[in-house]
Order: C-alpha cells, then structure tokens, then sequence
C-alpha cells in the first residue's frame, strides 16, 4: 500500500515538474521577447538620436550660413533687408490696387 501511495505521490510530483517547466519555459519565451524588442528600440532610438544630430548640425550650419549671407550678427544690413521685404510687401499691395481700380471687375 505504502509503495501505491508513494508511486501515485511520485507521478503527481512528475506531472507538476512538468507543468513548471512548462511555465518556465513560457517565461523563457517572453522575456527573449522583451530582450529583442528593448534591442529593436534602442536600435531606433539611436538612428533617430543621429538624425536629430545630423539635422541639428544642418540647421546650425545654415544658420551661420544666413548670418554670413546677411552681413554679420544683427547689424545694419539686417535692419536693410527688413525695410526691402516690407517695402516690397507694400509695393505690391499698391500696384495690386491700382490695376483693380484702372481694370476693375466685369462680374455683376
């Protein structure tokens, strides 16, 4: 009797053996899981850490370039260029009325 109870105490033990190994190898799987995919994101973490950098050294570099093109760091050619883009602006906005007066609209 005590060699039934033992063999079917034996087999219970067995079977929860396999089902933690079943369990373990289920964790096993996930966490390889999450493993790849922080690798997949630090992966584009860092392609968009470079583009950002590349983009920053682009915008830095025209910058320069625009303040070069300019004539200096806010001197008076800046103060030049803003008088020529508003006078520009108004002298559009003044032809553009005087061809709608000397043309004006035939629609009724």
């Amino acid at each position: 009797m005590a060699t039934s109870a033992s063999r079917t105490y034996e087999q219970q033990n067995d079977e929860q053996l396999d089902a933690l190994h079943s369990k373990l190898r289920t964790l096993r799987g996930i966490t390889i899981d999450i493993h790849d995919d922080a690798e997949r994101q630090n992966r584009e973490l860092d392609g968009t850490r470079d583009y950002l950098s590349s983009f920053a050294s682009g915008l830095s570099q025209s910058g320069r370039n625009a303040t070069r093109a300019f004539g200096g760091a806010g001197g008076i050619s800046q103060l030049r260029m803003i008088v020529l883009v508003v006078s520009f602006f108004i002298g559009f906005w003044i032809t553009w009325k005087a061809v709608r007066w000397f043309f004006p609209s035939t629609s009724s």
